[in-house]
């Protein structure tokens, strides 16, 4: 199980990217547009069509895209998702998951919630979850006219060093912890810097739509209560209400689990001690692993003694394997969401 803030951090880890944009030094950039026509010759992709100049206010503060941008970069760990959303193909993007050695293509571009979009097209990797900071060199070598590094973790001085090779847009600006702004939030600011702010934001009410309809539907979820959970670490792990999967089971129309809220404290998630399990009996669960850690939890006589296990009320849902609706309701993305919504309630329908 790939550990995750609202799409994507491991818990308890920032990464450094001060120190990688330290060891870099002033001259490392200045130098990479030398020989950048060679590093990619391809066809840059269709520009974005939209309403320019426009000028996005963010965390670092105001950056103005003066026209269309052909060939962006993606820094933030789903914010290419957002960018496909809105009919553009990154040129460089980040691995969220690892990608298997030897695989090809990159499993991150071949979820059933992106695939389609994708196509044929192979964006360069910049940055892998784990690594130090953006790979600076690659995303020059691109030759991006515009670079999005919003659901990041990027500090002033990696910002600083990205806008030095293209106009670069940050987090949003009301975003006071890392990735926490709501991902109505980020995905309408990508909209913006992209010239699309209207079409983002029609996107996030589409969205929300499918959530009514889906409560609609299913009178049945209303006054019972749910969480969804992984197996982590060899301990039972729930997500809080606020965390985008807390957020998608009560958006169907379950009530959250809100006394993982008070333990978990500011963290999006909790490890159970195992006297505490009884937090998680509760109507139905949702379970976010891979198969391997599927089967461990299954093993464990403090999980299948709990009365919803019991009952059969309990949804397997894989993470990165097959159809990976556990990565969908994680990323929690234009694209991911209405088919992780569409996946969630088909698990509590079988």
């Amino acid at each position: 199980m790939l550990f995750h803030r609202s799409a994507f951090a491991k818990p308890g880890r920032r990464l450094a990217a001060a120190v990688a944009a330290a060891a870099l030094g002033a001259g490392l950039l200045a130098g990479c547009g030398s020989g950048t026509e060679d590093a990619t010759d391809e066809k840059a992709p269709a520009a974005s069509s939209g309403a320019f100049p426009v000028t996005v206010e963010h965390a670092f503060g105001s950056t103005e895209v003066t026209k269309a941008p052909e060939r962006v970069v993606t820094v933030g760990y789903t914010d290419d998702q957002a960018v496909l959303a809105l009919g553009t193909k990154p040129v460089g993007m980040v691995d969220q998951y690892p990608n298997p050695t030897g695989t090809s293509p990159d499993i991150n571009t071949q979820w059933p919630w992106v695939k389609d979009k994708w196509g044929d097209a192979r964006p360069e990797v910049v940055m892998s979850n784990g690594d130090a900071g953006p790979g600076y060199e690659k995303i020059a070598a691109l030759r991006p006219d515009l670079i999005i590094a919003v659901y990041s973790e990027i500090d002033r001085a990696a910002y600083d060093k990205l806008s030095r090779i293209a106009p670069t847009v940050g987090r949003t600006k009301a975003e006071k912890e890392l990735f926490s702004a709501p991902w109505q939030d980020n995905a309408v600011h990508i909209a913006k810097a992209l010239g699309k702010e209207a079409e983002g934001t029609a996107l996030v009410e589409g969205i929300q739509d499918k959530l009514d309809a889906a409560r609609e539907a299913h009178p049945e979820f209303a006054g019972r209560t749910a969480v969804p959970v992984s197996w982590y670490e060899d301990a039972v792990a729930p997500f809080t209400t606020t965390d985008v999967r807390g957020r998608l089971v009560t958006g169907i129309g379950f009530e959250g689990a809100t006394k993982i809220d008070a333990i978990a404290g500011d963290s999006f998630y909790t490890k159970l001690s195992p006297e505490r399990m009884d937090l998680i009996d509760v109507d139905h669960i949702f379970v976010i692993n891979d198969k391997a850690d599927q089967d461990a939890l299954k093993k464990s006589e403090l999980f299948t003694n709990l009365s919803a296990v019991k009952a059969g009320n309990v949804s397997y849902l894989l993470d990165s394997e097959g159809p990976a609706v556990g990565a969908a309701m994680s990323q929690g993305t234009l694209l991911s969401l209405p088919y992780a919504i569409d996946e969630l309630v088909k698990s509590v329908e079988r």
